[in-house]
């Protein structure tokens, strides 16, 4: 990872003193703080009152409060209105800030002496942003700035002891950066967990990574049928387990998209051999690209770097390969050091940076950034997720705008991980004080696979000398990601189901571990494990949460096929419906196995939902035809 940094790193612990608040305005109260630095990070020195940094102000969004309502009310299969999306321009008129919202903040930030023409709004006025100096930010915010630096040598914006705002602007402003936000994007390969370069100005994406899974095995003898998925999971073996034999009719109106993150990139060549293999007549598919902030549009799938490109490779091998040659499956080439914040502005123009809702300090600075040019897909696979660390105003901003494009009826898939009750890809877990560290610790979910609006996949695999036809267990070389956020609350649509796990659960994993209260994931699971695939031009075993979330994908765009067919619309955010009685037998239950980490077993899974493979795997016919009774 590049250890360059737009921004300095910095310490805001709490201005003690005089002179830091304006007569005119209301005691100031704590907004955001830490309870320790981030792991890795340490303060340096202190920062240059002459530093300019670039302030932004999150405003809270109108009716914010009402979303997950609104979004029930489209998506439950018990409502009238079930189906029934908005268009984009209701979704930023309901959730436009108010102009008393605006009009307040505006007025704290000149009484401070911040002249209006330095002042700029975003394009749906959700954000305010100025160009202030370390010394102004810090009468304005009560805080104290200092360089922080990270354990590789890197300097970037933070904040650990937190930041103040006027008591009575508490409930105008979501979140002030920079301040206590930390880290940056890292990437973690499938074969190691090496990091991977970026441009100047890196973005942090949710501190994510791709799921690891197994560590890559060379294969030896290949296998065209279903007698051997316990050695190697082909196409074949997917249409088994999951009778997955779709006859597509809708792909010229019918969407699906795979999200790929800074310089991940697909090889062509090992796409083209795979596919001859495994599904000839799609031999010579390639996705569409849709480039997100990409410095240079032309992608020519070359690359043949395995740190660039076993993810890419994994994701459209399987969806290609199961979708075959009639459904265009699209890239979204997401540039710019890789944050799914930019995915989002692309998707909604209202979230870009100063122009809407992504955050410079996280996810980096984005000159001529991509803002809502990007066009949907009525089905995201993400294969990229990380520790919930993060400052949950952050990652409760981010999970709204997921809210938000699913009212417009896209459905996000997101990999749970693969260090199970852990952190993925650092392998981290909480310490008493809440600091994410590695070794044992209380359980560490994923973000932003626990927001409620995206459907958070998990894996399974064949048992060793099982068949398609018998069910099958959790990965046991690698932990499928799963457990309680620590951030968002459980929703009702699952609470039946995670009330009827902890009972049957008791005390054999320690209830102080986990937050038994919170979102549980995964939500589904699809086979991750051993994974045949084509990585440099070679046959190889891999596998993981990023095998099974772009397989679920390709079943959920089959099912789309259909209700496109029978004139309905996409299915949309599809958690409300199946954790209902409609679903109750659209999955195959998964009871062996568990997923270890954080010093533990984690969790174990048991008959019905469970935080190691979620409602179970996939029955493609059942899904079909549960989805075309509802309207």
């Amino acid at each position: 990872m590049v250890t360059l940094r737009f921004l300095a790193v910095v310490l805001c612990t709490v201005a003690t003193a005089a002179g830091t608040a304006s007569p005119s305005l209301s005691p100031r109260v704590l907004h955001e703080r830490r309870s320790a630095p981030p792991h890795g990070w340490a303060p340096s020195r202190r920062a240059d009152p002459d530093m300019v940094l670039p302030l932004s102000i999150a405003l809270r969004q109108s009716n914010a409060d009402k979303l997950d309502h609104y979004l029930l009310d489209v998506a439950d299969p018990e409502s009238p209105n079930y189906g029934r999306w908005w268009t984009p321009a209701r979704v930023l008129d309901t959730f436009a800030p108010s102009k008393d919202t605006r009009e307040a903040v505006r007025a704290w930030l000149v009484d401070y002496g911040i002249d209006v023409a330095r002042i700029r709004m975003s394009k749906d006025r959700a954000y305010m942003h100025a160009d202030v100096s370390v010394q102004e930010a810090e009468r304005l915010l009560a805080a104290t700035y200092y360089v922080y630096q990270n354990a590789d040598g890197s300097e970037d914006v933070g904040c650990h002891h937190g930041y103040h705002l006027p008591e009575h602007l508490v409930h105008h402003v979501d979140l002030v950066t920079p301040t206590v936000h930390f880290e940056k994007l890292k990437l973690v390969t499938h074969s190691n967990r090496r990091k991977s370069k970026r441009g100047l100005f890196p973005a942090y994406g949710g501190n994510m990574h791709r799921p690891n899974g197994a560590p890559m095995t060379p294969m030896g003898t290949i296998y065209n049928d279903v007698d051997h998925c316990d050695q190697q999971a082909t196409l074949d073996c997917f249409r088994a387990l999951y009778d997955f034999y779709p006859n597509l009719t809708q792909t010229d109106k019918n969407t699906v998209g795979v999200v790929e993150l800074a310089d991940q990139s697909l090889n062509g060549e090992d796409l083209h051999l795979f596919l001859q293999q495994f599904n000839p007549a799609a031999a010579n598919q390639l996705p569409t690209l849709v480039g997100i902030d990409l410095k240079d549009q032309l992608v020519n799938f070359t690359v043949n770097d395995p740190a660039l490109t076993s993810e890419p490779d994994l994701d459209f091998e399987l969806m290609i390969g199961l979708l075959g040659a009639e459904q265009n499956v699209t890239l979204y080439q997401v540039g710019s050091g890789g944050s799914l914040n930019f995915l989002l502005d692309g998707l909604d123009g209202s979230y870009c940076t100063f122009d809407g809702g992504d955050d410079p300090n996280i996810d980096g600075v984005v000159y001529n950034e991509d803002c809502g040019t990007a066009p949907p897909s009525n089905v995201f696979s993400i294969s990229f997720t990380g520790g919930e660390d993060l400052p949950a105003f952050y990652m409760e901003r981010q999970c709204k705008e997921f809210g938000k494009l699913s009212m417009m009826g896209m459905t996000f898939l997101v990999a749970s991980g693969d260090d199970g009750v852990a952190s993925n890809g650092d392998n981290l877990c909480l310490a008493a004080n809440g600091t994410a560290v590695p070794g044992d610790g209380n359980f560490l979910p994923n973000f932003p696979s626990t927001c409620p609006y995206v459907t958070a996949v998990g894996a399974t695999q064949v048992a060793p000398n099982g068949s398609v036809h018998e069910p099958e267990i959790a990965p046991m070389l690698f932990g499928s990601g799963g457990g309680f956020s620590n951030v968002f609350a459980q929703p009702k649509f699952q609470q039946k189901r995670v009330a009827r796990y902890l009972r049957q659960l008791g005390d054999a994993v320690d209830p102080g571990l986990f937050n038994r209260s919170g979102r549980g994931i995964p939500d589904v699971s699809a086979n991750g494990f051993p994974t045949a695939v084509v990585l440099q031009q070679n046959f190889t075993l891999s596998g993981g949460t990023s095998a099974s979330t772009p397989i679920f994908g390709a079943i959920l765009t089959a099912v789309n096929d259909a209700r496109l067919a029978a004139h309905k619309t996409p299915v949309g955010w599809i958690n409300p419906a199946i954790y209902s009685h409609w679903f109750a037998d659209a999955f195959h239950d998964v009871t062996n196995g568990s997923n270890p980490g954080c010093g533990t077993d984690g969790f174990p899974a048991l008959p019905g939902w469970d935080p190691v493979t979620g409602l179970g795997t996939p029955d493609f016919p059942k899904l079909v035809k549960r989805f075309l009774y509802l309207p």
